[in-house]
């Protein structure tokens, strides 16, 4: 029980308390508007290129926008206690390391959700994109199982925030690798063969296909093995998250850097 609560309660509790110098109205223009120009972007770039459907370029950055809370909000949960130089503490504690980290993790998850639903909704009003009623649904889980692998590779970069500080910088890298392997906005098969196989190991890819899948009217049958790829995706980078922040936790004791900026 008393790691359930530091899963939940700590997670909300650690998420809630950015609002305490952070303006709520910025997540509008940080997370809510970049999504929205960033899919304009490409929708107009592949119409004069004609490369593909309007809806192609919906489905992967709609879907592609839940991993920018994910990789910056996760590396926050190393970079924010650094900063306030509560870090040590939270290292310190009793508190299973997986429950705290998985904890503010579901902030995460959850802000992904909402900017992946928000992008699909403006994008059908704005670019005439038909969702089917019948897709509401495997959409939805799509939706959700892709900001969990986002989360994932979240959390790996968070624990690479232990031992390089440039969180940022990490996340930035990882997101534009996501916008150039996982197929969002160029389809695999047009990409080199080794990026579209290494593709098939990254979060979104799967997700992408299938949401592209079921807009054009796929039953969920038909999608169901692209889904649990991508929670496989993502399951496989939370375990390896966990595993490299136990390690470089390790060293940073070691090296007495835990909380050198």
């Amino acid at each position: 029980m008393s790691n359930f609560r530091v899963l939940t309660i700590g997670g909300y509790i650690s998420y809630r308390a950015l609002f305490g110098w952070l303006n709520p109205f910025s997540y509008t223009f940080t997370l809510l508007l970049p999504s929205l120009t960033q899919l304009a972007f490409f929708v107009y770039l592949g119409r004069a290129a004609h490369v593909a459907s309007d809806s192609y370029y919906v489905a992967g950055n709609a879907l592609v926008a839940a991993a920018t809370p994910s990789l910056f909000g996760m590396a926050q949960a190393i970079a924010g206690e650094r900063y306030t130089q509560t870090l040590s503490l939270l290292v310190v504690s009793p508190a299973s390391r997986i429950a705290l980290f998985l904890g503010r993790s579901l902030p995460a998850i959850a802000n992904g959700i909402v900017i992946s639903v928000w992008t699909f909704v403006v994008a059908a009003l704005l670019f005439g994109i038909s969702i089917p009623g019948s897709a509401v649904a495997p959409l939805a889980l799509t939706i959700v199982v892709t900001s969990f692998a986002c989360v994932g590779i979240g959390l790996f970069n968070a624990s690479l925030g232990l031992r390089w500080r440039e969180t940022g910088v990490l996340g930035n890298l990882l997101l534009y690798m996501l916008l150039l392997f996982a197929g969002v906005n160029v389809p695999l098969d047009r990409l080199p063969g080794w990026m579209s196989t290494a593709a098939q190991g990254l979060p979104v890819t799967h997700g992408a296909n299938a949401a592209r899948q079921i807009l054009a009217g796929a039953p969920f049958g038909h999608v169901a093995r692209l889904i649990a790829a991508e929670a496989l995706v993502g399951g496989v980078y939370v375990v390896i998250g966990l595993v490299t922040l136990a390690f470089f936790e390790v060293e940073a004791r070691r090296g007495a850097t835990l909380e050198v900026a």
